[in-house]
């Protein structure tokens, strides 16, 4: 299943990681495991270093590895949702007409 994966890194603890010279690296060392689709970064509403980042989630035992090396590398806090792509969306339109006509009223 396709999922979005929102992670925010407290600016301590990022600040801490780039003067150590090591936060470029941790992430790409993460970013290797995960084999994200796509991957962006930028600062979120809170001034935190975040990511939006796109993968594929093959069983939600694989939670623990996904979001672990974010909590422990850099105590940071994540959020994960699925996500559609616009030919998801398309599959999925009978059901909005469904739910409609069952619940539309």
């Amino acid at each position: 299943m396709r999922m979005l994966l929102r992670v925010s890194i407290p600016v301590e603890t990022g600040n801490a990681a780039a003067k150590a010279g090591t936060l470029g690296t941790t992430i790409e060392r993460i970013l290797a495991d995960l084999k994200p689709e796509a991957a962006y970064f930028l600062a979120d509403d809170n001034g935190n270093r975040s990511g939006s980042i796109v993968f594929d989630m093959k069983d939600t035992s694989q939670i623990p590895a996904i979001a672990e090396p974010w909590f422990l590398a850099f105590n940071a806090k994540i959020s994960l949702r699925p996500v559609m792509s616009p030919q998801d969306l398309a599959k999925g339109a009978p059901a909005i007409t469904q739910a409609v006509q069952q619940y539309g009223k």
